[in-house]
């Protein structure tokens, strides 16, 4: 587990994965306690390391691309965070759909932004100096490039992934991590809105 960002009240961990494998990170929040984003091989082990500073309470599925040991790490006390669709294609019943709840706490939201898969989700930290997950939404073509848009053939519907990005030029963000984060080489911040911001416009033209 390897620390990738310190702020005041919440510190941001890398897991494992990444490349073709969804990455693992883990947000310990002073107010929400510790968040999975994506689920790794559940082991007792790395159980007992996330819980040592606050313990663990939410597993957030970006898409369904990151569910593992699903039943493993409920059992542990984990809620399973992620949009009713997502669910419904693993066959899972939510304990917090995202339907009509896009917020955790007072800082920390979701921004649907489905068309890798029908319910794809990013994760937003609001307070400053903000961070956003974008789950498989966006993603680097290179290893050491920011993440941008990246067409797939299984994409659930393009032309949303298009407008999702497009609703982007408005939010502030100094971090940004996606499914595609390799630990040393993926760069995640600070300014990552205006990196990414660039990347889109280079790959959606000026208009």
């Amino acid at each position: 587990m390897q620390q990738l960002c310190h702020f005041f009240d919440r510190d941001i961990y890398y897991i494992e994965g990444g490349g073709t494998t969804p990455a693992v990170f883990y947000i310990a929040d002073r107010d929400a306690g510790g968040i999975l984003v994506n689920a790794p091989v559940f082991r007792t082990d790395l159980l007992a390391s996330l819980q040592m500073d606050v313990p663990l309470n939410i597993l957030f599925l970006p898409s369904r691309f990151g569910a593992t040991d699903l039943d493993q790490w409920r059992n542990a006390g984990v809620r399973l965070v992620a949009q009713p669709v997502e669910g419904q294609h693993m066959g899972l019943s939510l304990d917090v759909p995202l339907d009509g709840r896009l917020r955790l706490t007072r800082t920390i939201d979701f921004l649907p932004m489905g068309g890798r898969t029908e319910g794809s989700c990013a994760l937003r930290l609001r307070n400053l100096p903000g961070a956003v997950f974008f789950g498989p939404v966006l993603e680097s073509e290179e290893p050491d490039g920011w993440p941008t848009l990246v067409p797939h053939q299984d994409d659930s519907s393009w032309e949303n992934r298009i407008f999702g990005s497009l609703g982007l030029q408005d939010i502030r963000y100094e971090y940004a991590f996606s499914d595609s984060f390799i630990f040393g080489r993926t760069p995640f911040g600070p300014s990552a809105d205006i990196h990414i911001a660039g990347r889109l416009r280079n790959f959606l033209g000026p208009d």
